[in-house]
């Protein structure tokens, strides 16, 4: 049996490997002009630019397919990146109001951007149904010793939330809440070491996330379950609950359509 043990072990971690698919990617195509920022991803240069494959788990395969459907559309101009993104929610609800607030203690979305692979000062922005933000550069992984800056700003973001229902009604049922981004370049030229706006065949670290929390009503209020851990829902899977491995996001190639040339 002692002969069997490297090899067992050299075997079980190859498996643990082996399980955890490749990071996603995504073209994210140039649009020609600016997009009206109010939540709904209806323009028609959204309808030019693709979906991402929905969320899975973020521990990887082997762990349950997410309740709801989540997914994110990209594109960019000379000003801005864009993120849309759809969730699929029954009950939408959302109790923070206040700016910089811990969002994922709330449902959110979560946005996640490393312009130069680095793991270095890098971007996390979260949103929930109410459109509160908490925004924060990372200067380096948690992992590595941080520290996360609170008090930056992601300067000249626009965004907006639209909810296909109606937000803290627990008497209905919705069918989801729906964001959109538009992330200014000059902002993030501050910190990344590559070219912003990015060249047509750059190559960018992102990855989304959704965090989804069990809840019920509490005096006239949702609230999440006490003592009921959330869901992770995220585009390129991690393979732990650990959102601060960029080496793991997802990879996002800047193309130029000849509709914006």
């Amino acid at each position: 049996m002692s002969r069997l043990l490297p090899f067992l072990m050299v075997l079980i971690v190859f498996t643990g490997c082996a399980t955890l698919p490749p990071r996603a990617t995504y073209d994210c195509l140039s649009t020609a002009g600016p997009l009206e920022i109010d939540g709904r991803i209806d323009e028609a240069a959204w309808q030019q630019a693709p979906w991402t494959a929905d969320f899975r788990d973020i521990s990887g395969p082997g762990f349950p397919l997410p309740t709801f459907r989540t997914r994110a559309r990209m594109l960019w101009d000379d000003q801005y990146l864009y993120v849309a993104a759809e969730l699929e929610e029954p009950h939408v609800w959302a109790n923070l109001t206040q700016h910089d607030a811990v969002v994922y203690h709330d449902p959110d979305f979560e946005i996640f951007i490393d312009p130069d692979h680095d793991d270095r000062d890098y971007y996390e922005v979260e949103v929930n149904a109410r459109g509160t933000i908490f925004d924060l550069l990372l200067k380096r992984t948690y992992d590595a010793g941080g520290p996360a800056e609170h008090d930056w700003e992601f300067q000249g973001m626009r965004y907006a939330v639209h909810v296909d229902g109606t937000l803290n009604d627990a008497g209905d049922l919705d069918r989801g809440w729906s964001v959109e981004f538009a992330l200014p370049w000059e902002t993030m030229a501050e910190y990344g070491t590559v070219a912003c706006p990015p060249r047509p065949g750059d190559t960018w670290a992102i990855n989304f996330s959704r965090v989804e929390w069990r809840h019920e009503q509490h005096e006239g209020r949702y609230r999440r379950v006490p003592d009921t851990p959330e869901d992770n829902w995220v585009w390129s899977q991690q393979g732990e609950i650990n959102m601060h491995m960029p080496q793991r996001w997802g990879l996002v190639t800047f193309r130029q359509t000849t509709e914006s040339r």
